[in-house]
Parts: structure tokens; sequence; C-alpha cells
């Protein structure tokens, strides 16, 4: 990525860390911006600029990455023009798991983790990144991003080590664990070591984690392979539903990838699975972004397809938005904004709580303080 080094002392581990975020531009800061914040779900943001008072919806993006396959980024304090300009009132805010290896044999730095055979490894060192880049934001605006811890190998019974050193390093930061990644169809398949599943037992470990601290997991877990037309992989899920009923749990992207979209298509069991796992399970939220919007909740003419609408409304708290952005934050108005043809077939009050209400909803009521860290 072009820009500037910016080199920094992770001072508390004794590691030095090197990350990079380019520089495209001063941006100069909104007037008229604040937030008023007495408790999460009450939090509210006023914009500067009058034409956007008149939109109808203020969002919650639940699922966004500020660093990419590299551990590189755009400055977070860009993140915060583009929420303002996009009518983001608060983000969830995760590292990625996972670095590309640029391979000895391989000429060329590879642009993404596709782009050539070299593997990928799980990476700790993007939750330091993202807790030093956010802890330079002033205050007013580090109360509107949710930081995620992910930085975890999910095969790895000893993961949850590096959880709880976090909450101690950051105490009282962090509101959530993921994008943890498992069933990723050929990303989690170029991963280092075995390919990771839900229902493992160091995944367990990480639930229980999450169980302690009252932290919603989000979970990228495909619905099947590349070749089955069935839902292969979601007993996987019901099963860890089931034995951790009181972790609240994101399924990233309702168990889709654009990967498996290009090799089935539609897939006609996934609505019906969706309906069943939600009957079933109090405990799950599907996250609808990326690749969810096209080519089900909207049909072919861009028009809000009917069995997905009364879906929403029946789980009106259950569904909510993401940009998933990776490093780069330029489209992530621009990614919300396009469920807004969808929203308008639901009823205002549904609607709104999936625009923003039901992302906010989920997150801890109180963090621990670095004392309560210490005791647990």
């Amino acid at each position: 990525m072009l820009g500037e080094e910016m080199r920094f002392t992770l001072s508390k581990t004794g590691l030095m860390a090197g990350i990079s975020f380019s520089r495209i531009g001063d941006l100069k800061r909104r007037a008229g911006i604040g937030l008023l914040c007495a408790g999460v779900l009450q939090a509210s943001v006023s914009y500067g600029d009058a034409e956007l008072k008149d939109k109808p919806y203020r969002y919650s993006d639940a699922h966004l990455h500020a660093l990419d396959f590299f551990q590189q980024g755009d400055p977070i304090s860009e993140l915060v023009d583009v929420m303002d300009k996009g009518r983001v009132g608060d983000a969830m805010i995760s590292g990625a798991s996972l670095m590309k290896k640029w391979h000895e044999n391989e000429p060329k730095r590879p642009r993404y983790y596709a782009g050539d055979n070299a593997d990928l490894y799980w990476y700790s060192a993007t939750d330091n990144y993202l807790a030093e880049e956010l802890k330079k934001l002033p205050e007013k605006d580090r109360r509107r991003l949710h930081p995620f811890l992910s930085g975890i190998n999910p095969t790895d019974k000893n993961a949850v080590t590096h959880l709880e050193k976090m909450m101690e390093l950051y105490p009282g930061m962090w509101k959530g664990v993921g994008e943890v990644l498992v069933r990723h169809d050929d990303l989690t398949m170029m991963a280092s070591n075995e390919p990771p599943r839900a229902n493992s037992e160091a995944m367990d470990r990480i639930y229980r984690f999450a169980g302690k601290y009252d932290l919603p997991v989000l979970l990228h877990n495909n619905i099947t392979s590349k070749r089955e037309r069935n839902p292969l992989y979601l007993e996987e899920l019901s099963d860890t539903l089931n034995r951790h009923p009181k972790v609240k749990f994101i399924w990233a992207h309702a168990g889709t990838s654009k990967t498996l979209e290009r090799y089935q298509g539609e897939m006609d069991f996934l609505l019906p699975s969706l309906k069943k796992l939600l009957e079933e399970h109090d405990n799950v939220y599907l996250d609808l972004s990326w690749s969810v919007l096209k080519p089900y909740m909207l049909d072919k003419d861009d028009k809000p397809v009917k069995a997905w609408l009364e879906l929403i409304e029946k789980y009106p708290t259950r569904f909510v938005l993401g940009s998933d952005v990776l490093g780069r934050f330029d489209k992530v108005d621009d990614n919300l904004q396009e469920f807004d043809g969808f929203l308008d077939a639901l009823s205002s009050d549904t609607a709104q709580k999936v625009a923003r209400e039901n992302f906010l909803a989920l997150l801890p009521e109180s963090l621990p303080s670095k004392g309560a860290v210490a005791e647990r």
C-alpha cells in the first residue's frame, strides 16, 4: 500500500511492530459533529450537513475490518470522516486474523490473499495494531468504534490465552470476538494448519471466554462447500449454538460467500435453513453484509424478495448490516446504503432496528475494569 510508514512500540508487550497506513489527504474534521452517549443504546450522532437530516436511516456497521490480509489499512481517523458522511453512527471494528505470506519464490508481492499459491498464517498482533491506533483517537470518536478481538488461530486450544492477555493489556476496550474464520472456502483452505470448524474444542474455549465477558462472537462459517448443494456445515453451527446457549453469535454473511455464489449460484436451501435456525436458536443473529443482499434479498430487478421481508419482519431483532470493508474505508457508506431499497420495504420500526439498533443491543452493557479482569 502507498503511504508513509508509521512505527510504534507496543510498550506493554515489549514488541516492536510495524504497520503501514496510507495518507490519502488531510481531511478536515467536520464542524458540528458530536457524540452524546449515555450508554451504547442511547448513543446518537448529530451531523453537520443539513441535507443528511432528511435521510431516513442511521446505520450501525456490524462488520468492518481496519486492516487487510497484509495488516495494512487507511488511517482510522479517516473512517470517522466516512462514517459522518454516510450517516453511520457506530461501527464494529476489527483487524484481520490472517497474514498473507510473500513466498521466497514469488518475485512480485501478491495484492490479495488469492494472488498466488503461498499460504496465510494466523496473526495475533493484528489486535495490538488495532488497539494502539484506537488509543490515538479523541474520546468522542473512539466511543463510536466497537473493537472486536480477532487475532486467534481457531484450531489452537492456546488461542484463548491471547484473548485473556488482550483483556488485561487493554481493559475496557474490547466489545466482541471476531471475525473468527472457520469454513471460509479458499481462504481457510490456504491457511496454515488444518481447516478450522465451528464446534471444535479450541473454539469451545473461545466461546466460553466470550460468555464470561458477555462478548458477542462474529463467526464466519459457510453453510456448505463449493460443490455440495446442501447445508453441509450447518450442523456444526447448530451444535455450537446448542452447546453455548448464553453466547450471542453473529453469523457472518448468513452463511454465504462470493466464492459459493461463483460455484453454486443462488442456493435454494439457504432461506429454509435460516428459517429453521432462527426458530430453533434464540442466540443467533444474521449479518447481511456483502454476499447476502444479491442474489438473495433482492431479485434480478433489484426488488425486495417477499420471503426475505417476511422473515425479517418475523424476527426483527435478529438481523444486522455490515459493510465488510477490508482496510479501505471509502466504500463504507456505499455498502450500507445499498440496503436502503430493501429497508424501505420493511415497516419503519423493523427497518430502524436492522439498520442501527440491533447491533448496539448485542454489545456488552458494561466492560470490566482492569481490576475486574484481574479478579476473574
